[in-house]
């Protein structure tokens, strides 16, 4: 049995759904209209998943998140509008410790129940899984906390001066594979990275099309390197990060001889998208697969273990993010499954081992 704790200050919503759950002997459900109610229920009810409206009037969803993380961690799940203002909210509750989020279908929302109820189903089926770690959320408050107060020593160079770490000979490639618990996994690695990290790093994050864009902006705020969304054809360069537009895939090509990404309409044979095996599989038709590392992060399902898995046969390195921090260890799981993790790393060492890579090309150039 999971017990699920609605908290919406929709009327309509909570009966739709609360229709959703309640026909699902699995589920045992209950509500609350607003913030301060949850945090009642939450100690009394002990829900297994929560599924938090982003914005309510009095306490709003990121105010009732917080304290749920500091009172009784719990796994929840946000329900977010596809607006910008939406979109950055729920990326500041993915920070705060949110396992993931959905988006409100729009328009009538009682007309398309029907195809958003399997997408709610899965995502709390799924949070209930996962074991919230208070102490990793309370260090990566602090942590940004810091970032912000200008005390962590980010930006010490602007990054238009940052000099690349050593010399390079020939097209070197990172490709980044991550879906639910992304953007937080995407923020302790690149954080980490120096303003003159030799190399692009392309990056496939299971999202929609009206976060991406935010994510990369909020990226690009506090990363050393640069991060920017690919929404045209762009030449890759070293020192950037470049995040795949959500709803469509992004692929590495060439064109006049320069490495570019681009965006390139989703693919049925694809099931998510920005997809990490199609990123994957057109990165190794351009670079040689000895020059190209492979990351991939937490997620469920299975992107990305199949290409990458390929890549290592054919010489390229991979990178699987440990069990031990990854959120959902779907992904990187199934590519340590498969055989083809020749690194198998907990978070904060990923970007540890990337620049001892970095360090063994350099020498080899």
């Amino acid at each position: 049995m999971i017990k699920v704790l609605i908290v919406d200050d929709s009327a309509l919503v909570r009966k739709l759904f609360g229709g959703v759950f309640g026909n699902d002997p699995e589920f045992e459900i209950q509500f609350a209209p607003n913030g301060l109610e949850a945090l009642e229920k939450l100690k009394v009810f002990k829900p297994n998943v929560i599924t938090l409206d982003v914005q309510m009037p009095g306490m709003n969803g990121l105010d009732c998140l917080d304290l749920i993380m500091l009172e009784k961690p719990t796994p929840v799940v946000m329900v977010s509008t596809l607006t910008a203002e939406g979109a950055e909210a729920t990326l500041d509750a993915l920070r705060l410790g949110a396992v993931d989020f959905v988006t409100k279908p729009g328009g009538a929302v009682s007309m398309r129940m029907a195809e958003f109820a399997p997408v709610l189903l899965e995502k709390v089926r799924t949070a209930a899984t996962v074991k919230v770690r208070a102490s990793a959320r309370l260090r990566e408050r602090i942590r940004h906390h810091a970032s912000i107060s200008g005390t962590t020593g980010l930006r010490s160079r602007p990054k238009d001066q940052a000099p690349a770490l050593a010399p390079e000979t020939g097209e070197r490639l990172v490709v980044v594979g991550t879906s639910t618990g992304g953007p937080p996994a995407l923020e302790a690695l690149l954080t980490t990275l120096p303003a003159g990290f030799p190399w692009p790093i392309v990056i496939a994050q299971h999202m929609p099309a009206s976060f991406t864009g935010p994510l990369a902006r909020r990226l690009d705020s506090i990363c050393n390197i640069r991060v920017q969304e690919v929404r045209s054809p762009t030449v890759l360069k070293p020192g950037t990060a470049y995040i795949g537009r959500g709803d469509a895939d992004v692929i590495v090509t060439r064109r006049a001889g320069a490495l570019l990404a681009m965006a390139a309409p989703a693919e049925a044979s694809y099931p998510w998208h920005p997809s990490t095996n199609r990123l994957v599989q057109s990165a190794a038709e351009h670079v040689a697969p000895r020059q190209l590392v492979g990351i991939l992060m937490t997620g469920m399902g299975d992107d990305g273990a199949s290409a990458m898995a390929e890549l290592r046969t054919l010489g390229g390195t991979t990178i699987a993010e440990a069990e031990e921090t990854a959120v959902i260890w779907g992904m990187p799981g199934e590519l340590v499954k498969r055989g083809g993790a020749k690194w198998v790393e907990p978070l904060p060492r990923i970007a540890d081992r990337l620049m001892s890579l970095v360090s063994v090309h350099a020498s080899d150039s």
